[in-house]
């Protein structure tokens, strides 16, 4: 499959590319280095730049967004760069989008005491994962938002659970590794287009 993906540098996003690559797909991401990724199709630029993102997104089977917040940044970068995405899906025809979201986004807020603990805890980083869903969900594309719990970089097992209805528990962890994986998984099976998985080890 042809894959664009945004966020291919951070932590998630190197797990998704290595695997990607190995699974035989063709990868395109956006970065501001050329040479960070090995293997992959870099356009370089950023999600201001209407045209890099257009290029990224251009011919793909599959968009997937692993953005996700940086310490000390204030930005909204899920939500920013959403919106930069969906208008570079809507004007090549791209149809198809999966978006790495977290557990306790939206409806899922209310799910526990520790939920809605946490939530004050990164509150700014879970009010830019509920505004990036809102995006998504009224975007008419075929998305996917993958919802998981804490992450941590332990490796991968190919052991996790996959629901809408899955609530972790307090403990609850998953590689990004795994993380990875299922994404990948859902790429290419499409099993959860228009839902919102949990995913947990």
């Amino acid at each position: 499959m042809k894959l664009a993906i945004f966020g291919a540098t951070g932590a998630t996003g190197r797990h998704l590319v290595e695997q990607a690559l190995q699974a035989g797909h063709q990868v395109t991401a956006l970065a501001r280095n050329a040479s960070s990724l090995p293997g992959v199709h870099i356009v370089a630029g950023n999600l201001h730049q209407p045209e890099a993102v257009q290029s990224v997104v251009h011919g793909a089977d599959v968009v997937i967004s692993v953005l996700g917040m940086r310490s000390g940044d204030p930005a909204p970068v899920c939500s920013n760069g959403m919106q930069s995405i969906l208008q570079a899906m809507n004007a090549t025809g791209t149809q198809r989008l999966i978006a790495l979201s977290a557990y306790g986004a939206l409806e899922s807020a209310q799910d526990s005491v520790f939920i809605r603990l946490i939530r004050k805890i990164i509150a700014r980083k879970m009010r830019d994962k509920d505004a990036m869903e809102v995006l998504v969900r009224h975007s008419g594309m075929r998305w996917t938002l993958v919802r998981p719990p804490m992450l941590s970089n332990g490796a991968q097992t190919g052991r996790y659970r996959v629901g809408t209805d899955l609530q972790p528990g307090l403990t609850s962890k998953l590689s990004r590794a795994d993380l990875a994986a299922f994404i990948l998984q859902e790429a290419v099976s499409g099993q959860f287009t228009g839902q919102a998985p949990v995913v947990s080890a």
